[in-house]
């Protein structure tokens, strides 16, 4: 794929697209024919497992995945740091920091959070709570900074204050509690009831407007900010929307899914690699396919099909994702931003 012929490789990726959401509906415990799938799908047959529980997780992994890539790539052009990806913020730390307070928290606090009384929006509220309380934290702090690599570094530190407090509340907690935020960590896909993944798509696409609308100033922050200045980008506005605009993503994914790690660091880099352009207008449609296609693969492989076990998807996506950036990387001898 390259710049040259981009519309060839987005027919491509978007045919792979549809072929892997359709494997990934079709693989699983019980493996279900594609031609079922497909009358599933266009409501000739009513399948309850491909309505109710894979045809919402296959359109999970879509959103997170491309959320997560985009994401990633929104830190990577804002900060020009390849090694950014949509938690440098410590939104996921902020999220995580919400979900253990509520599980592990009955240790430190005596009872006040029982474990029985937790359900899945008392974790989806809590992580929200978290990522967005670090959110106004960062944007407090970068309304005073004008230097962006501060606004990483503050980043980081807040990620490792709320690390910091995770492992307190840790400490004081029983094996069943830290087994439950153990599993909330591997991060989930197949969770999620229809009314969830509404709520889910609607501050997707909030997220995914904001980022439309900053692809010029995306572009021109690749040149520097003294030369983004001198073309008349509003800095702090458009960093701003940068901002508001990753943590949306990012944010929203943990609370639904977890922290997902692997997709939102690596998938921008094989995506220029593979297309081998810096220019927004392409990176930003290419990101989303890519992500949604490595995240729907990653998890069919997880799902273990025709087994009764399902693998954590982190560690699918590490595990497959980070060989094949490697090779890309040797095989191109020189990365491109």
């Amino acid at each position: 794929m390259t710049n040259k012929k981009p519309t060839y490789s987005f027919l491509v990726l978007s045919i792979l697209l549809l072929i892997c959401f359709l494997a990934n509906i079709s693989l699983g415990t019980a493996s279900i024919p594609i031609k079922e799938v497909f009358s599933s799908l266009l409501g000739v047959t009513d399948n309850y497992i491909i309505q109710n529980y894979r045809l919402p997780k296959a359109i999970t992994a879509i959103l997170v995945g491309s959320g997560l890539g985009i994401s990633g790539l929104l830190m990577q052009t804002l900060f020009r740091n390849p090694l950014a990806g949509p938690f440098v913020l410590g939104i996921s730390s902020g999220a995580s920091l919400g979900v253990a307070l509520v599980i592990l928290g009955s240790g430190l606090f005596g009872g006040v959070f029982a474990t029985a009384l937790i359900s899945k929006w008392t974790i989806v509220i809590a992580a929200s709570l978290g990522s967005f309380l670090v959110l106004l934290a960062v944007l407090l702090v970068s309304s005073k900074v004008r230097d962006t690599m501060a606004i990483l570094i503050i980043g980081l530190m807040f990620g490792s204050i709320t690390a910091a407090m995770v492992s307190v509340l840790s400490y004081f907690s029983s094996a069943e509690q830290l087994q439950q935020y153990i599993f909330w960590g591997f991060g989930s896909l197949g969770n999620l009831s229809w009314n969830e993944v509404l709520i889910f798509f609607c501050i997707y696409l909030f997220g995914i407007g904001l980022t439309i609308t900053s692809i010029k100033a995306l572009n021109t922050f690749l040149l520097g900010e003294n030369y983004a200045k001198s073309l008349g980008l509003n800095i702090k506005k458009s960093r701003l929307i940068i901002i508001v605009a990753t943590s949306l993503l990012a944010g929203t994914i943990t609370a639904f899914a977890g922290p997902i790690a692997f997709i939102g660091l690596a998938i921008p880099h094989m995506t220029r690699q593979l297309f081998n352009t810096s220019n927004h207008k392409i990176l930003l449609p290419a990101v989303f396919l890519f992500g949604a296609v490595v995240m729907l693969i990653c998890d069919s492989i997880a799902q273990l099909p025709t087994s009764d076990y399902t693998l954590p998807i982190n560690a699918i996506t590490s595990l497959i994702g980070a060989p094949v950036v490697v090779w890309l990387l040797v095989r191109k001898r020189k990365m491109v931003f």
